[in-house]
């Protein structure tokens, strides 16, 4: 057999050729198209239920919210384990769905399921989706310093420039950061008029809401003042 091979191939050189052309020219388009992770993901679809419970146990927190979630998230189709994590004021649920899946359609499916399973919440808690990253996909990190710009210069550039950059960087599905809350001191020298003084901070923080004040605090001495009464 191995003998009439070599034969064949002796008397159709020109065949031979152009058989091993095409060959070459196959390997060099898989190579350039398959793509080539440094780090291969090689993780579950899964699809994570984000869920904050301020303040309350992780009893509390697995009664009322991961239960009555993990419960809903059975019915997923497609889906094959569904895990329920309480902690102090949090709930993570995790939905792991076969393999092939598309992670879009199972999120599609999730929050669909997520919608009916949202009246059953106690009241003022709202379930929420995780991003859709995995474990492999965190690859940077970064921090804003700068030796002559305050915090609030340094939160704006944040907000406004290194933010904004980021999100449309290519392949970029989530993009979280943590900086110091904004927030306006407003400073009065107190006298003999402190009350005077105070009655009309009062009304023109009550007035001006031009700006999301979630508190509207002033201090008079080690006395403090929210919204005109008086704090310990």
């Amino acid at each position: 057999m191995l003998v009439k091979i070599i034969e064949w191939s002796v008397r159709n050189r020109f065949l031979v050729i152009l058989a091993t052309l095409f060959i070459v020219f196959g390997g060099v388009v898989a190579i350039m198209q398959t793509p080539i992770d440094a780090l291969p993901d090689l993780s579950d679809v899964q699809v994570i239920v984000y869920t904050e419970y301020p303040g309350q146990a992780p009893q509390v927190v697995e009664d009322q919210v991961t239960y009555p979630l993990t419960t809903a998230m059975l019915s997923v189709p497609r889906s094959r384990v569904v895990r329920g994590f309480s902690f102090f004021g949090a709930s993570f649920v995790y939905i792991i769905f076969d393999d092939g899946t598309d992670i879009y359609w199972a999120r599609s499916r999730v929050l669909e399921y997520l919608n009916f399973a949202a009246g059953r919440m106690p009241k003022g808690v709202v379930p929420q989706l995780g991003p859709d990253a995995t474990g492999v996909g965190w690859v940077y990190q970064y921090v804003v310093l700068a030796r002559d710009r305050s915090l609030a210069e340094l939160r704006t550039l944040q907000d406004w420039t290194v933010r904004l950059i980021l999100r449309t960087a290519p392949g970029a599905r989530c993009s979280r950061y943590r900086a110091l809350p904004r927030g306006i001191d407003h400073r009065a020298d107190v006298d003999a008029r402190g009350g005077i003084i105070r009655r009309r901070l009062t009304r023109r923080l009550t007035r001006r809401r031009r700006l999301p004040l979630a508190r509207r605090r002033h201090e008079r001495g080690i006395v403090r003042y929210l919204d005109g009464r008086c704090l310990p």
